[in-house]
């Protein structure tokens, strides 16, 4: 036999093994590496939806958390592993941020990982404390471009979603503000509640329960529409500031390369999985929203979110 045959012949065989494979997948259980410590938003979407994905799959999906540095250990982790779709990552949206903050990261956001599905998504809420005489966004606007740099907000960490966003309202509304950085939401909204700082971009779940007991006041939510969460607050944007938009998500990654056909079966599971309304309520009374939809369209929003934190960040001057 000619090499030439002989090498068309084990191709064929190659990429016939190939399909093979992906047909039957899974075949065993899949490790999902959570880019977060356990009892954060982004490991309660995993846990929430956890159960009825690994249902529809037909295999278990065993959870690896783990946390630390922005989730630039898991995210390397799944980089690097075979791209078979039995190991994946979850991460929320500062996974877009990471390459705005690090001059050298050891992987490639966009080149290194196909985004499966967005499992959930959640805009911030800007909240003040009571005793900032500002009830609406354009009151808050005129207030800071008044005091000229008086107000501060609190951050959970230099570079977080609720840093940026900020940031991106200063270069929006053209006031000034300065930053100060907590260590996580936890310790932003205990500052704000004790008037150390005077707002805070903050995640809905972490925000909510002192709206209600009138430790805070909401001014907005950072998504185009008003969330199913907390209805009764107005979008910034039908305040006047037209065009800002700030959502986070949750969503589930492979290693690139990774067979097409494993992606499909996966974004199924997971998009069966998020049209249960038992998932939806679960996800809606921590204040996430069930999102789904094609593994395209996802990777069209991570990439329009690097592009846009990483212009935001450049304007800010932030970098770790």
């Amino acid at each position: 036999m000619k090499p030439k045959a002989l090498l068309l012949i084990l191709a064929c065989s190659t990429w016939a093994a190939g399909v093979a494979a992906a047909e039957a997948f899974p075949e065993r259980p899949i490790r999902l590496v959570v880019g977060s410590a356990p009892g954060g938003g982004n490991d309660f979407v995993a846990r929430a939806t956890n159960e009825k994905f690994s249902e529809f799959l037909g295999k278990q999906i065993v959870i690896d958390n783990r946390g630390g540095a922005g989730g630039l250990l898991a995210s390397e982790i799944v980089a690097q592993a075979t791209p078979d779709g039995y190991t994946l990552l979850q991460m929320f949206s500062n996974f877009a941020i990471l390459p705005s903050l690090h001059a050298k990261l050891p992987f490639d956001v966009i080149k290194d990982f196909v985004p499966i599905a967005n499992m959930a998504s959640s805009p911030l809420i800007l909240v003040v404390h009571p005793s900032v005489p500002a009830n609406t966004v354009p009151e808050l606007i005129k207030l800071a471009q008044a005091k000229k740099g008086a107000l501060n907000y609190a951050a959970p960490g230099v570079g977080s979603l609720g840093h940026l966003a900020a940031e991106l309202f200063k270069s929006m509304a053209q006031v000034e503000m300065e930053h100060v950085a907590y260590k996580g939401g936890g310790p932003s909204i205990q500052a704000l509640v004790g008037n150390q700082v005077q707002l805070y971009f903050s995640t809905l779940p972490a925000a909510l329960g002192q709206v209600k007991a009138n430790r805070l006041r909401a001014l907005g939510v950072t998504s185009a529409k008003r969330s199913s969460a907390a209805p009764q607050v107005p979008t910034i944007v039908e305040q006047g500031l037209k065009g800002f938009e700030v959502v986070g998500w949750f969503g589930v990654f492979a290693p690139a390369k990774t067979p097409p056909a494993v992606i499909k079966t996966l974004n199924a599971a997971a998009n069966k999985t998020l049209e249960l309304k038992e998932t939806q309520e679960r996800l809606l009374a921590s204040g996430v929203e069930a999102e789904g939809g094609p593994s395209g369209a996802f990777a069209i929003q991570v990439k329009q979110d690097v592009a846009k934190w990483g212009k935001v960040a450049a304007r800010a001057g932030v970098r770790k």
